[in-house]
């Protein structure tokens, strides 16, 4: 059976049973504390909690999912992937345990002729929640299972809640048992490989607090209206069905693994090891692949950092298996033709998303040569010190700073013949988790603040008006004050409030809120901020200037005009400079990113490459032209369908409903899915000014510009700098250029002169230095203060010359200086010296203590510093008296 059936019969089964069929929810979760969807529920917690009303009473869903907690379990065990599909059903306070204890037997027991899975159920286990009673009488009645095949488990296995106060409840989870050949007999208590858990039923019937840990809370009663969530593992069935024994065999999967093995030369099935790399590479790259097609792109932080270390982990497990090349240009399309059935974006989508893969390619297989650099002088600084193993905290800068693999530094020193300190490489992993760690939990303490808004949103969502209309009268639904409900606020409050209907635009799609005001009789409220903190309801943060105001009470929201102008002015302008990139530069350069406010906008798009200066101009002349031409400017919703029927660009990653507003500039020359504010003509956004263009990243690029009146003042301001130069070089607007770099060249003929005047003076200054040499026991001393110099090298460039001119007896240099109003020492030993046991790096140890700092360097020639120049005098006789002390 193909996933893709078992995709379908799953819809079709809870489809027909009255389920509404959602589609699934991007990898990019909505969810503030995760960085991804990580489980099939995760789209549906607000309806599963009660902060937002359920659409519908019972709903299906295949949903991607994102993990990567286990990741280095990826490989070795039959079930652990990083991208996973979950087949869940849901109940929002409808059908309850006998529902969906009742449809999972029917959908796995049915035949395949009869649209079922056609398992046999003597080769199903359950386990429960050992103190579910209710759950274990019903698996006895709809299932007909013996008492040995339903076992019993505690709360660390069997019982489910988020870690923070809000609903909980007991689970029970299918097994499917693979037969002896697999394992030893005792069914899913062994937690043994054989029992593959292939769904899980989650009863949420009670409500929580008090909670010490997951799984030590108090339980405050039964929920109002109790919920079902439950997850089948889609792989963990398909290898079932397919009659392989991993997730990484099955069909959506295998292609990419084959291909691998083609271009390694290794037979799968042949060694261990090769077959572990073999499905790291097919599971990376299909999880790679999946996250770019909902819009992530490689970096150096959250959800690219996880691509981008996915990613590099397939390089490199490549590499381990002897293919030193690239190769995304081989298993990236193996994997895009394997999963573009199920998920069309994948194809649609792949022009960006191999160019953003072969990029990030390129970036890595050059990082490893500089690693591997890197990695050979720490080896041989190792070797040459006699250490017993390579530093940990060197394979840590290896693994953290330049990507480096751990194994791959393991495996380069073991062939060089010494060992890495992996315990010290460990210690600083885990230090560094557990900061990871302790950052999730103090983002997943917010998931309980989102709570406080259930009430408000129950009220339904909050209505814009703010396309047509500028002040909008409404009522105030709540206000919350350090996110507790409150029922009335005062002058010099800051708060939050929510409105039943508001003018203001909230913060999204890259648009910034408005800024405005809320008043009211006796009253008046400055906004700060306008946010969604939950699907459909939009909250204000206000501070109060005047009079106070209470739930219940009327309120009108007024936007600041000019602001709202400038955000419609900017907002279409990101459009317009949308549009301009991709005629001058090609399809690929896709937005992947922006930021617009009033009289300012910026723009990521992909692309791995500078704009060359003709390209920029020409970027801002097809967006100015534009402008001119004041094209039409219209908004239509419709569904999503009939929005890319007519060509309309849904931006890469971003997340849309079934019904979508479709903004047009100039019909289809600019055609995009979104929910801003715009202008009416595009002549109504004045001007454009690119003043910069960037690298985010090794894919993309960023431009900015400023919009509107903002753009006239900054070319307002850099015409006043050209008249001014103008006027001081008495030189026309046309030869500035030419006379600028004349007048650069003079000065750079001039400082060189300067420098070779002072070096002069320096080499001057030695033999009047050196004459200066006073006799410490066997050795000539030099300890003169230099006074005050441009730079440190210029001291040291006096220093190496005395000592030279000291000739060949043991002779010691200490000058001082200050340089930048610091003081500085810097001392110089030669050959006889050292042999005699003086140390330019302890005697100036000695030296720049006495100036309130430190000192290091060589045995010939060492520098430090400090905070007190008036301490000169002091620096040099502490050097005088080491020496003296020495002999």
């Amino acid at each position: 059976m193909q996933t893709a059936d078992i995709r379908r019969r799953w819809l079709e089964f809870f489809g027909e049973r009255g389920h509404t069929v959602v589609p699934s929810a991007s990898l990019v979760s909505d969810d503030p504390t995760l960085l991804f969807t990580v489980a099939g529920m995760v789209p549906f917690v607000p309806y599963l909690t009660g902060v937002v009303p359920a659409p519908y009473p019972r709903a299906t869903s295949v949903q991607k999912c994102i993990r990567t907690s286990d990741i280095e379990e990826v490989g070795r065990t039959p079930r652990h992937g990083t991208f996973f599909q979950m087949n869940g059903n849901f109940s929002f306070g409808d059908y309850f345990k006998e529902g969906a204890i009742s449809y999972a037997w029917e959908l796995l027991t049915d035949a395949e002729a009869d649209g079922g899975y056609g398992f046999d159920p003597k080769d199903l286990w359950v386990t429960v929640y050992k103190d579910d009673d209710e759950a274990i009488a019903i698996w006895k009645r709809v299932a007909g299972l013996p008492d040995e095949r339903i076992q019993r488990l505690d709360k660390d296995t069997n019982y489910w809640s988020t870690g923070v106060p809000g609903p909980a409840g007991p689970c029970s989870e299918i097994f499917f048992d693979r037969g002896p050949a697999y394992g030893i007999d005792g069914g899913p208590a062994t937690d043994d490989d054989r029992y593959v858990e292939i769904w899980n039923l989650v009863f949420m019937q009670y409500l929580i607090d008090d909670v010490r840990s997951k799984y030590d809370f108090r339980i405050v009663g039964e929920l109002p209206k109790k919920n079902i969530d439950t997850g089948m593992g889609l792989e963990r069935v398909a290898f079932i069905k397919q009659g392989v024994d991993n997730l990484y065999e099955i069909d959506q999967v295998r292609p990419v693994l084959d291909r691998a093995a083609e271009l390694s030369g290794r037979r799968y099935g042949a060694d261990h090891e090769d077959d572990v790399r073999l499905r790291v590479v097919a599971d990376h790259v299909r999880s790679s692949l999946m996250l770019m097609s909902d819009g992530v792109a490689p970096s150096n932080e959250g959800r690219g950092y996880i691509l981008r270390r996915l990613m590099r982990r397939s390089i490199r497990a490549m590499r381990l298996l002897g293919v030193e090349e690239a190769t995304f240009g081989e298993l990236f399309p193996a994997s895009r033709d394997a999963m573009k059935a199920a998920y069309p974006e994948v194809e649609a989508d792949y022009p960006l998303i191999s160019s953003l893969a072969h990029a990030e390619e390129e970036t890595f297989l050059r990082t490893l040569t500089a690693g591997t650099s890197i990695l050979d002088l720490a080896v041989g600084k190792t070797k040459a010190s006699g250490a017993p193993a390579l530093a940990g905290d060197t394979a840590f800068l290896l693994h953290d700073t330049y990507g480096f693999p751990i194994e791959l530094t393991l495996e380069m020193a073991d062939e060089a013949g010494i060992v890495v300190d992996r315990t010290a490489f460990d210690t600083l992993m885990s230090e560094q988790r557990s900061r990871a760690k302790a950052d999730a939990r103090s983002k997943k303490s917010a998931l309980a603040d989102l709570s406080v808004y259930g009430d408000f949103r129950a009220h339904g969502e909050t209505v814009f008006t703010g396309y047509t209309d500028l002040q909008t009268d409404s009522r105030v639904l709540g206000l919350l004050v350090g996110g507790e409900s409150v029922n009335r606020i005062r002058t010099g409050q800051k708060a939050e409030v929510i409105l039943a209907e508001t003018s203001l635009y909230a913060e999204s799609g890259g648009q910034a809120a408005d800024k405005g005001l809320i008043v009211g009789p006796g009253y008046e409220l400055d906004v700060l901020d306008v946010q969604k903190p939950v699907k459909g309801l939009i909250s204000h943060t206000v501070t109060v200037r005047s009079g106070e105001v209470g739930v219940g009470d009327p309120a009108t929201s007024v936007v600041d005009d000019d602001y709202r102008r400038g955000a419609r002015q900017a907002h279409s302008g990101t459009h317009i400079i949308h549009a301009a990139l991709r005629q001058v530069l090609g399809p690929t350069a896709h937005q992947s990113g922006s930021f617009n406010k009033a009289g300012y906008l910026r723009l990521d798009f992909g692309w791995n490459k500078a704009l060359s200066p003709a390209s920029r101009s020409e970027i801002e002349e097809i967006s100015n032209n534009a402008i001119r031409d004041n094209l039409q400017v219209t908004t239509r919703e419709m569904p999503v369908a009939e929005a890319k029927a007519l060509g309309a660009m849904a931006l890469f990653g971003e997340k849309y409903g079934d019904t979508v507003r479709m903004v047009d500039i100039g019909g289809p020359w600019s055609r995009e899915l979104c929910a801003g504010t715009h202008v009416s003509t595009s002549a109504e956004i004045g001007m454009i000014n690119l003043i910069s263009e960037s690298s985010v990243g090794s894919t993309n690029r960023r431009v900015e510009s400023l919009v509107g009146l903002e753009a006239f003042q900054d070319l307002a301001a850099e015409r006043a700098i050209v008249g001014a130069l103008t006027s001081n070089l008495k030189t026309p607007r046309e030869k500035l250029p030419e006379r600028v770099s004349e007048l650069m060249s003079s000065l750079k003929a001039a400082e060189k002169k300067i420098a070779a005047y002072e070096a002069q003076a320096l080499r001057d200054r030695v033999p009047a230095l050196a004459a200066n040499a006073t006799t410490v026991g066997d050795v000539s001393v030099v300890a003169e203060h230099a006074g005050v110099l441009a730079s440190g090298d210029e001291l040291r460039s006096l220093v190496t010359s005395v000592r030279e001119r000291l000739g060949t007896s043991a002779a010691v240099v200490a000058l001082t200086a200050v340089a930048a109003d610091k003081p500085l020492v810097i001392v110089a030993t030669n050959q006889a010296a050292r042999d005699a046991g003086l140390s330019a790096g302890a005697l100036v140890r000695d030296a720049a203590a006495s100036l309130g700092g430190r000192g290091g360097g060589k045995d010939d020639l060492a520098q430090g510093g400090g905070t007190d120049p008036s301490a000169v005098s002091a620096a040099r006789d502490a050097v005088i008296a080491a020496v003296r002390a020495a002999r």
